[in-house]
C-alpha cells in the first residue's frame, strides 16, 4: 500500500513525539535540603575527613557533585531571598537586606507551584528568615510552603534543635493525597550558633588532632579553643546529614527516590570570623550535589562549572513544568541546571558558566543608622575581585556595639581578648578579622582561598583587576543594581524589621540595653577603635 506524502510526515511526527516522550522523565518530587551556615569543603564528598556526611556523599555519587558553587549574598535571608526567586540580591530591593520586609512583589517558587500546580508543598525547621513576608492583607506568606514542626526528637546538645526534621517529612509526605508530586523545604538550624562547647569531642568521638593544619585558615590561631569550636561545628553539620540520611531512606522504602530531584546545599558560610557575612571565598563558596535517578544521566560526574543559588528557582520550575510567565514571578535572573542533567560531560561543561557574581548590604545592625556595609565582587580565573563601598565604615559592625555581624563565639572571644590584652593594643589577627578595609580587593583564590594577600594593589595584577571590575560592573548595571547608577543609599535606607532596630542610637545615645542574643556580652569594646 502507497501512503500518501502527508500521511508520512505525519507518522514520522507522532513516532519523534512518542520517542521524546519515552525520553522524558516524569515530573519528580523535589526535596531541597539546605543547612544553616556551612562552608564548601566541609562535606566529605569534597575530601574533608573530620566531617563526616553519608548523606551528602551518597548524593553526591549518585548524582552530581558542584566544585564551584556560590551563594549572591552570604548571609542567611538575602541568601535564601535569591535560592527563592531567582534574582541576585541587590535587585530584590528591601529583601538584599538581613531582617527586611520582604516585597510583595517578588514570589518565591515555592509559592508559584502552590498556586500555579498540583504539587504538594511542604516545609520543615527554617525557611526564609529572619523578616517579616506578610501578603497584601498582612498575614504571613508561605514563603516555603505548608509548615510542618509538630514531631519533636531529643537532640544530642542543648544548642542543637528539637525539630524532629525527619519525622517532620515523614508527617508531610503521610499528608499527600493519593500520588501527587511534592516539593518539601527540609531547612535545618544546624549548624547555625550557638554550639555547647566541646560536644564534637565528648559527643562526636572527635579529636583535636582530626584537623590537619591546613584546613585550619590563616586568620585565625592554631590552638585548642579554635580547633574546639571548629569541631564542635563539624558535629552540628553532620546532625543535619543524620535526617537527610533518614530521610532518603525513608523515601527509598516508599519507592519514590528514584524520581525525586534531592538536593543539598548550604546558605552562607560557616558561623566563624571573616567567614559568614563577609564576602570572602569561604563566605560564598558553598557545597552543592543534587541526584535524580531517573533524570540525571551518567551520575556520578563532578562539575566545575560556575553555578549559583538564582540557577534554583528556574530548575525546580523546569522540571515542574511550570511556565514562568504563568506564575507572577518577577524575571528570573538566574539559568535552570537541567542542561547539567541532560549531558555525560564532567568539568567545565559550558563555557559560559564562568564566573559568579558576589555582593552585599546591610546585615546585621550595629552601625550608626542601621547602615550596611556593601561589597561588590565577582569569582572568575581564580581570582577574586571585590570593591568596598564605604570603607569608612567598619565591615563587621561597631566595635562597640559588640561587631553585630559576627556571631559570638569561643573564636571570636579569643580574638578579640588577643587585642585587648596586647601590650600595644593591636592585633594582627584582630586585624585581619574586623579591622578596617580598603577599596579593592584582590585574591588569587586558586592558590590563596583564605584570601590572606591583597593583590590590588600589585602592578604586576593591575589589568588582571580592571578587566574583573570592568565586567563586573558591566553586569551589574545590566541588572540595574542601584550602586551602579548612584543610588545605592536606597538599601540603607530600608527599615529594619526587628525590635533591634535603630540599635547605635539607642544603645550610644539612650543606654538601652537593646538585646542581641547572637553575640557575647563579652564582645562589646567599652570605646570605639581608631
Amino acid at each position: 500500500m502507497k501512503l500518501l506524502p502527508q500521511l508520512c510526515v505525519a507518522l514520522c511526527l507522532l513516532a519523534t513525539v512518542g520517542k521524546a516522550e519515552e525520553k522524558s522523565p516524569p515530573r519528580p518530587n523535589i526535596l531541597f535540603c539546605i543547612a544553616d551556615d556551612a562552608s564548601w569543603p566541609h562535606f566529605g564528598a569534597y575530601g574533608t575527613e573530620w566531617v563526616k556526611t553519608p548523606g551528602f556523599d551518597r548524593v553526591a555519587r549518585e548524582g552530581l557533585l558542584f566544585n564551584r558553587c556560590y551563594t549572591p549574598n552570604a548571609k542567611c535571608a538575602p541568601s535564601r531571598a535569591c535560592i527563592l526567586t531567582g534574582r541576585n540580591s541587590w535587585q530584590l530591593e528591601e529583601a538584599a537586606n538581613h531582617m527586611p520586609f520582604f516585597p510583595i512583589k517578588f514570589q518565591t517558587w515555592c509559592e508559584a507551584l502552590m498556586a500555579h500546580s498540583d504539587y504538594k508543598v511542604g516545609m520543615t525547621g527554617k525557611g526564609w528568615a529572619p523578616g517579616v513576608a506578610d501578603d497584601a492583607d498582612g498575614k504571613p506568606r508561605l514563603m516555603t510552603g505548608q509548615v510542618f514542626q509538630k514531631k519533636k526528637t531529643k537532640a544530642p546538645t542543648t544548642a542543637i534543635s528539637g525539630n524532629d526534621y525527619a519525622g517532620n517529612f515523614e508527617a508531610f509526605l503521610d499528608a499527600r493525597a493519593g500520588d501527587e508530586p511534592f516539593a518539601f523545604w527540609y531547612g535545618s538550624t544546624e549548624p547555625h550558633r550557638a554550639y555547647e562547647y566541646g560536644t564534637g569531642i565528648s559527643k562526636g568521638n572527635k579529636k583535636l588532632s582530626d584537623i590537619p593544619t591546613e584546613d585550619i585558615p590563616g586568620f585565625w590561631p592554631d590552638n585548642e579553643t579554635v580547633r574546639t569550636d571548629m569541631l564542635d561545628y563539624a558535629f552540628e553539620i553532620e546532625y543535619f546529614d543524620q535526617h537527610l540520611v533518614r530521610m532518603l531512606e525513608m523515601l527509598e522504602q516508599r519507592g519514590e527516590l528514584e524520581n525525586t530531584l534531592v538536593v543539598v546545599t548550604s546558605d552562607n558560610g560557616m558561623p566563624f570570623p571573616r567567614i559568614k557575612g563577609q564576602e570572602y571565598e569561604l563566605s560564598n563558596h558553598l557545597p552543592l550535589a543534587i541526584m535524580w535517578n531517573k533524570g540525571i544521566t551518567a551520575p556520578g560526574r563532578v562539575i566545575d562549572d560556575f553555578v549559583n543559588f538564582i540557577d534554583f528557582s528556574p530548575t525546580f520550575l523546569e522540571v515542574a513544568k511550570v511556565a514562568p510567565s504563568s506564575t507572577g514571578m518577577a524575571t528570573m535572573t538566574g539559568r535552570s541546571l537541567t542542561e547539567f542533567f541532560q549531558t555525560e560531560k564532567s568539568g567545565q561543561v559550558f563555557a559560559e558558566r564562568d564566573h559568579a557574581l558576589i555582593g552585599k548590604e546591610r546585615h546585621d545592625i550595629g552601625r550608626p543608622h542601621d547602615w550596611g556595609y556593601p561589597i561588590r565582587g565577582i569569582v572568575k580565573d581564580g581570582m577574586l575581585y571585590l570593591k568596598n563601598f564605604e570603607v569608612d565604615r567598619w565591615p563587621v559592625g561597631d566595635p562597640i556595639t559588640g561587631y553585630l555581624n559576627t556571631d559570638g563565639s569561643p573564636t571570636k572571644t579569643w580574638l578579640l581578648e588577643d587585642r585587648r590584652t596586647s601590650a600595644d593594643g593591636k592585633s594582627t589577627y584582630w586585624n585581619m578579622n574586623f579591622g578596617k578595609r580598603p577599596t579593592e580587593e584582590l585574591y588569587a583564590i586558586s592558590d590563596d582561598p583564605a584570601c590572606m594577600k591583597n593583590l590590588a594593589d600589585d602592578p604586576a595584577y593591575a589589568d588582571r583587576k580592571a578587566t574583573l571590575r570592568e565586567q563586573m560592573e558591566t553586569e551589574l548595571s545590566q541588572q540595574e543594581d542601584p550602586r551602579m547608577d548612584g543610588n545605592g543609599d536606597i538599601f540603607d535606607n530600608y527599615p529594619v524589621s526587628s525590635p533591634v532596630a535603630n540599635y547605635y542610637e539607642r544603645y550610644i545615645g539612650k543606654g538601652e540595653k537593646v538585646p542581641a542574643g547572637w553575640v557575647e556580652p563579652g564582645d562589646y569594646e567599652k570605646t570605639n577603635l581608631e
